[in-house]
């Protein structure tokens, strides 16, 4: 990383050098008055070098929090990627610099919120998940994969599975609920806590016919609802209030999750929420952002503030990833959907007034 932005650097002091590398140099050096100085005079800002890196890679690499404030101001985006797959937030982590890696994180904050304000009443193409139900999965081995080869659920998740399963069933005889079976991982986990009653929501038909296949649907304490839990929900709300509650869908957004809590934690006059109040407990499967670390600490600030919007508390617990998820767990995968070296372990509660 250093090498080549040092010889950027003195490329730069070279008579006849371009302005823009010169802004590069500029940036690597932490001179916020000359990158100010050459975006005054014109340098194009928007310029990268041989591997992609832009002025922000540059600046957080450099350390200096005025240099990277004066890059995001001119217009490049917090979450720029290099031809490496680098943000700057990784530039900012390999040289320790922490004031520059929260201010890329509060960067992101800001520009998602914008975001959102400006795309309200927009459709948001939520097609994925229609797509996703429409076509055929496949339990292979370790993992279960939609038609694409994407992974829906894979067996590296069992000990985070475990641990959801402790944070929301933390009684014998609760009510617990969970959308989404997948592999049936957290409904396993679930079960050894002895709930008096399990909700377990699925809209996919093959997985539907799977649980069956294996006995779900003979447990005494267990109720299978069948569909989409947008389409369900006077069905699931008549079968709680719940002691615990988990969310880990497929194919579907932020959006979608945030809408999910919207109906969990909704309260009115002729409404209760679902979770129990006041010792209910809430937690989802936090792969938000799951592969760039930046982009996953943006969201887990994003969904906390979003939480306590609706009277909700959310600690983060920090679980070292497993050294066994590699190149060699993704293989034949499409696209892995977590390839972080810490795993937020959400738990999520009723705010104390």
């Amino acid at each position: 990383m250093s090498d080549s932005a040092q010889k950027v650097a003195q490329d730069a002091a070279d008579q006849g050098v371009s302005q823009e590398a010169q802004l590069l140099a500029a940036c690597y050096e932490g001179n916020s008055q000359r990158v100010q100085e050459l975006v005054d005079s014109g340098a194009e800002i928007f310029v990268t070098d041989e591997t992609g890196r832009t002025a922000l890679h540059f600046a957080a690499a450099s350390g200096d929090v005025d240099t990277v404030k004066l890059v995001l101001k001119a217009g490049i985006p917090w979450n720029t990627l290099d031809s490496g797959d680098y943000t700057a937030g990784d530039y900012a982590e390999s040289g320790e610099h922490k004031e520059v890696y929260e201010e890329l994180v509060q960067a992101g904050i800001r520009a998602e919120m914008i975001l959102r304000l400006f795309s309200k009443g927009e459709a948001n193409g939520r097609a994925a998940n229609e797509d996703y139900l429409s076509q055929p999965v496949e339990y292979s081995g370790d993992r279960l994969v939609d038609a694409e080869r994407n992974g829906v659920m894979m067996s590296w998740e069992a000990p985070l599975m475990d641990m959801h399963a402790q944070v929301i069933c933390t009684k014998p005889d609760s009510t617990v609920l969970n959308v989404g079976f997948g592999m049936g991982i957290v409904d396993t986990s679930l079960e050894e806590f002895g709930p008096g009653k399990h909700v377990i929501v699925e809209a996919h038909p093959d997985v539907y016919k799977h649980m069956l296949s294996e006995g779900w649907g003979d447990k005494p304490n267990v109720h299978i609802v069948f569909g989409r839990w947008q389409d369900k929900l006077d069905e699931i709300r008549s079968l709680g209030p719940y002691d615990g509650i988990f969310f880990d869908t497929f194919g579907e957004f932020y959006e979608d999750l945030n809408d999910f809590h919207k109906v969990v934690f909704q309260e009115g006059d002729d409404v209760k929420p679902m979770l129990s109040k006041p010792d209910g407990i809430y937690s989802f499967f936090n792969g938000l952002g799951g592969d760039h670390k930046l982009f996953h600490d943006v969201y887990c600030h994003i969904v906390r503030a979003d939480l306590l919007n609706l009277g909700i508390e959310t600690e983060y617990t920090p679980v070292k990833g497993d050294a066994e998820i590699d190149e060699e767990t993704w293989k034949g995968i499409k696209r892995p959907y977590w390839m972080l070296k810490q795993y937020n372990l959400p738990t999520c509660k009723w705010a104390q007034k």
